[in-house]
């Protein structure tokens, strides 16, 4: 089978080196055994997303030397997929909606904490009996939809497993603990959707055979692999590599302000110079 690689960016910011590293990586990889490369653009997120920022992700990846196929795949664009199918979660019992505020949630156990550091959700909405649930959802309260995730590990009995692979050819097989996440969200507010859901989805249907990315987001393949099951998809191999750090020793972040890519296109860094100091010699 012929190797499928992917980068997926979010046009919420400019591309820094962190983004440079990831790119290059699958570039790398696919060029390396032969497979394919493709770009997708993860802009599930409406009110951060912004068309420039988009035009920013194509010229700086071009700068680096990237080739991608065409026509990319934007999430924003496949809204009703991402909906239909978990519409089919739901229909199954394996969601329920949530109406409690932020700070409802944080209030009611604040102490336990989900892989992100984020509270822990108590399942108070799934314990609202049917008549007090058809009711907030008549008077259209804003709500997210939540897994189920007791009954859920339940009806999926079996151990979860993914290959991680490293640089070289050896690997090692990963239990996932999706239960350490709790009832996470599966559709939010605003979008018909989140990310663990679309990401998962658009990999089977884009025949995503080998996932690199950040370890930032290691602990959520937990969750994808248990929606993988769910939606009866294939699990890929996954690589999780290391973060390109601050001198700070802190991850770079578009929310920080990390120096874009472009910035040090600006002061006349080269493309040669980024992929040197990333560790990809020319060969």
């Amino acid at each position: 089978m012929q190797p499928v690689y992917r980068f997926a960016p979010s046009p919420n910011g400019y591309l820094h080196l962190g983004h440079a590293y990831s790119a290059l990586l699958n570039f790398e990889y696919a060029k390396r055994t032969g497979g394919r490369f493709l770009l997708r653009i993860e802009d599930i997120d409406q009110g951060r997303s912004r068309p420039h920022l988009e035009e920013a992700i194509y010229e700086d990846l071009a700068w680096l030397g990237l080739e991608w196929e065409k026509p990319v795949l934007r999430q924003s664009e496949h809204f009703n997929f991402y909906a239909d199918a978990i519409a089919t979660l739901e229909n199954r019992g394996f969601l329920y909606p949530c109406f409690c505020t932020r700070s409802e949630r944080n209030f009611e156990d604040a102490e336990l904490k989900d892989p992100d550091g984020a509270p822990l959700y108590s399942g108070k909405c799934r314990m609202l009996d049917d008549a007090s649930r058809a009711e907030k959802l008549n008077a259209q309260l804003p709500h997210v939809k939540r897994i189920d995730m007791k009954r859920v590990r339940e009806y999926l009995s079996s151990t979860l497993v993914f290959e991680e692979f490293g640089t070289g050819s050896a690997g090692r097989m990963i239990t996932a603990q999706p239960e350490r996440w709790g009832d996470a969200v599966i559709a939010r507010k605003d979008v018909p959707t989140s990310y663990h859901v679309s990401v998962v989805l658009d990999d089977a249907r884009q025949g995503v055979t080998d996932i690199i990315r950040g370890a930032d987001l290691l602990p959520a393949t937990d969750l994808h692999l248990l929606l993988q099951a769910l939606f009866n998809l294939p699990t890929p191999r996954y690589h999780h590599h290391d973060l390109i750090l601050d001198s700070d020793g802190d991850k770079l972040a578009k929310s920080k302000g990390s120096k874009a890519l472009r910035d040090l296109r600006a002061e006349g860094v080269t493309p040669a110079e980024i992929r040197s100091r990333l560790g990809f010699l020319e060969k």
